[in-house]
């Protein structure tokens, strides 16, 4: 298997980056991730206020995936998420949801055991691998790692985790695929501004699908399918989002938008994914099954 370490990273998602590594579609890749702060935080020594904060949210790449072409789509298929043994969470002044009640900085460090976040002596969580930043080039301006756009990026989808389908809209060729800021738990929304903040290697398969054309993100799940939007408000990206799967869905089965809409009023369901990006990221979903009876392939 390819493998990429974290030594190829880069803080913002840009089409003129010199990829990291060119593959064929079909690759499997294993790559390894740093955490959102590039391991800068080791232990409660460490301090926000005096971290290079232009070393966050590195995404491991880019990869040039041959066959990926402008107008079409990139297929990542993720198999496995190995983590690294420490996670780390923060918030702080003016930081996230609940900032504006908080005076300082606040720290808490978590080992990462036997597939449990230990919290503390009382309490483990159970993790839930995921990738925060996952995306390819936009057209045009760079984006930073830390912003979600409709080229992926910091989107921060709990859903984003092993044996998931994420079908990201290519921009440039060769689509320039990049990912990290890995959690080994993250809740929807991400309140307080971090998940439980984590290196580690993600196993994926990238895959060119030139004749699949989609606006923004989408991804597959055992049980769902989703449509990803960001937006500067959640009222809006919640709107975006329901709006592209209905006439998705109404394009590729011939069924009637109204007829959908009261169908997804019923079996959809709008899901908060992040709150405190630059641009606010919500997810639509809709069973397989209700998808399957009204005959809906991608």
């Amino acid at each position: 298997m390819i493998e990429l370490d974290d030594t190829s990273v880069i803080y913002a998602f840009d089409p003129k980056s010199k990829p990291a590594l060119e593959v064929p579609s079909g690759t499997t890749i294993c790559i390894q991730t740093k955490d959102c702060f590039s391991g800068q935080i080791q232990s409660y020594r460490d301090r926000l206020g005096t971290l290079d904060w232009n070393a966050i949210n590195p995404a491991t790449g880019p990869i040039y995936v041959k066959g990926a072409k402008a107008q079409g789509c990139l297929k990542v298929t993720i198999h496995d998420i190995v983590l690294n043994k420490q996670a780390v969470c923060c918030t702080g002044k003016n930081e996230g949801v609940y900032g504006d009640k908080l005076e300082d900085e606040y720290l808490h460090i978590c080992p990462v055991e036997n597939n449990s976040l230990l919290w503390d002596d009382s309490l483990k969580i159970p993790i839930k691998p995921m990738i925060g930043v996952i995306g390819v080039a936009p057209l045009g301006e760079p984006v930073n790692c830390g912003t979600p756009m409709e080229h992926g990026g910091n989107m921060d989808n709990n859903k984003i985790g092993i044996g998931t389908v994420l079908y990201l809209p290519v921009f440039v060729e060769g689509a320039l695929f990049a990912c990290g800021d890995m959690h080994a738990l993250m809740g929807n929304g991400e309140i307080g501004v971090s998940g439980a903040e984590i290196g580690g290697k993600v196993t994926v398969t990238l895959t060119a699908e030139p004749d699949l054309h989609l606006t923004t993100p989408m991804y597959e799940t055992a049980d769902e399918f989703g449509i990803i939007y960001s937006a500067k408000s959640l009222d809006e990206a919640a709107e975006r989002a329901v709006h592209t799967f209905i006439e998705l869905v109404s394009q590729r089965t011939g069924k009637d938008a109204a007829e959908l809409t009261m169908l997804f009023s019923i079996a959809g369901n709008v899901e908060v994914c992040q709150m405190v990006d630059p641009l606010r990221t919500v997810r639509f979903t809709v069973p397989k099954s209700i998808l399957e009876a009204l005959g809906f392939q991608l």
